[in-house]
């Protein structure tokens, strides 16, 4: 048993290398079309390569890089024709989403997402953005959950990496109020609390198209 310890170390360091170059592209000082060179990582870090080679493995999974056999990975860069193609198909999913929430949201439902809710505001307070967009992009993956429609679910569990990097890369430095995205996702939550399915499904819908004026502002984000 004297080499248990030995993965795990190495998948705790492979987690903080993750951690550390998802928050530079995250925050925008990774641009889309940059190239992760993992030996430069590592070097940079002072670690060894694999380590490095599983973070940005994970990275490739979650939408935020792009691997291109031969060429290396690449910080994605997201078209403005997808960024269209997912926002249109995200109406659709978000908008039959919270009508079914609406219409019978569970307690335990309601309280995850105001938890959710809380962690935004919070980020917002912290300049976090990192952790403001997880918590967004959790929001609405609980309100497929709660649903109760185990299709949603999945379709949002494989659009979610796109959706990762369409937020972090497409316009990774918003420049509007974070507290009041934040405030915003209340408003949302709110119309959900209010058993009016109608009212609901117009709110998610208008923000996911990122509709001005809809919910106060346009924050096609998250």
């Amino acid at each position: 048993m004297a080499g248990v310890g030995e993965p795990l170390t190495r998948v705790l360091l492979s987690d903080q290398v993750y951690t550390r170059v998802r928050g530079l592209i995250v925050n925008g000082d990774l641009k889309a079309g940059d190239r992760l060179v993992e030996a430069e990582i590592a070097r940079d870090l002072g670690v060894s390569q694999a380590p490095v080679r599983e973070a940005v493995k994970r990275l490739v999974h979650e939408g935020l890089a792009d691997h291109i056999p031969r060429r290396g990975s690449f910080v994605a860069d997201v078209s403005s024709q997808d960024a269209d193609a997912a926002r249109a198909v995200r109406v659709i999913i978000e908008e039959f989403a919270a009508r079914a929430v609406a219409e019978r949201a569970e307690p335990e439902s309601v309280e995850a997402l105001r938890g959710k809710v809380q962690d935004m505001r919070e980020a917002a307070e912290a300049g976090d953005i990192g952790r403001f967009r997880d918590a967004d992009i959790a929001f609405h993956r609980i309100l497929c959950e709660a649903s109760a429609n185990p299709f949603l679910s999945r379709i949002w569990s494989l659009m979610e990496p796109s959706l990762r990097a369409l937020r972090v890369v497409s316009d990774p430095m918003f420049t509007g109020d974070w507290a009041e995205m934040a405030v915003q996702h209340g408003v949302l939550l709110e119309t959900l609390e209010s058993a009016d399915a109608d009212r609901a499904a117009a709110a998610f819908a208008a923000h996911a198209r990122g509709d001005e004026g809809v919910l106060g502002h346009d924050h096609g984000h998250g």
